[in-house]
């Protein structure tokens, strides 16, 4: 009896021990955010339509309306207004920083209800770009490489039959690109796309005299100058950290310290520096460079080779 007893006490301790690391285990895995992380790709969402109205957020409920749990990231609203070019500059220079099965949403659209394509490009690298077919794209389809292009016509991926012809960012775009994140096969977006629409950048152009390039942008809200010119380009002119540069901007004669950063040189002090991105850009320590000498993109830069 004793021998029966003590087999029972022995049983009913182990499955304790047993309930007990179950529900340890259990916890522990809740609390491991690599077991609960999101398994779809993110979106991420560029546009041009400013913050003072509802577009955004009616394309970002269509979205979810679609793909619940989702992750929903922005670059920015603010793209000056139909610059297709500032987007594609912004496009470029964000999506490396992303991984494979990104899908990027860009809707900066002057060319929205024409003939213009809606598309969906997949590049090289495995990301997927939800945009218009106005040139947008160029710059990562050269870097990356194009594994294909789909229109968007099957309207199962759209809000539906009824769409606007000033919207396609709530009725095209938006639906679309959730499709994508909910892992859905890409090529029933629409039909096969074989040439895109492309850009085609001012390029800086050296010769025996200097650099000719342009101011194609600002660093808000800093009011910094940014332009085509590469920096490596521009250190073949022969200049060394510290010393002054004279420069032409919009035809008109600056004088600028080639230093490497901003407090190089005393608050309100212009400069010349390589931005982050490798390019040539003006600045004001601490102050507007744009707004103080009134200068806005684009306009004509000259860098002369340096006097020997």
């Amino acid at each position: 009896m004793r021998s029966t007893r003590n087999q029972f006490l022995v049983a009913f301790f182990l499955l304790l021990v047993a309930a007990f690391a179950g529900h340890a285990q259990g916890a522990h895995q809740d609390q491991n955010p690599s077991k609960n992380a999101n398994p779809r790709p993110a979106i991420v969402f560029m546009t041009d339509f400013g913050v003072a109205n509802d577009a955004v957020a009616i394309c970002k409920a269509v979205i979810l309306g679609i793909v619940p749990d989702v992750r929903i990231m922005d670059i920015t609203h603010q793209v000056t207004p139909f610059s297709i070019e500032e987007a594609s500059r912004f496009l470029a220079g964000v999506s490396p920083y992303y991984p494979s099965g990104t899908v990027f949403l860009v809707v900066v659209d002057p060319g929205v209800g024409t003939s213009r394509k809606a598309i969906i490009v997949k590049t090289k690298k495995g990301q997927y770009f939800d945009l218009p077919d106005n040139g947008i794209i160029t710059p990562v389809a050269d870097r990356d490489g194009v594994e294909g292009v789909r229109e968007i016509t099957n309207t199962a991926w759209m809000i539906g039959d009824k769409v606007s012809s000033t919207f396609h960012g709530r009725d095209i775009f938006s639906p679309s690109a959730a499709h994508l994140a909910a892992g859905e096969d890409w090529t029933q977006a629409g039909p096969e796309v074989k040439d895109l629409v492309r850009l085609k950048p001012s390029v800086a152009i050296t010769d025996t005299k200097g650099i000719s390039g342009e101011v194609i942008g600002l660093d808000d809200p800093y009011g910094s100058l940014i332009t085509n010119i590469q920096g490596d380009d521009f250190k073949q002119l022969g200049y060394a950290i510290g010393e002054n540069v004279t420069v032409q901007i919009a035809n008109k004669p600056y004088k600028f310290p080639y230093v490497k950063t901003f407090m190089d040189v005393p608050v309100g002090q212009a400069l010349l520096y390589i931005d982050s991105r490798g390019r040539v850009g003006f600045a004001l320590n601490e102050r507007d460079f744009s707004k103080t000498y009134k200068i806005s993109p684009p306009v004509p830069v000259f860098i002369p080779h340096k006097s020997k």
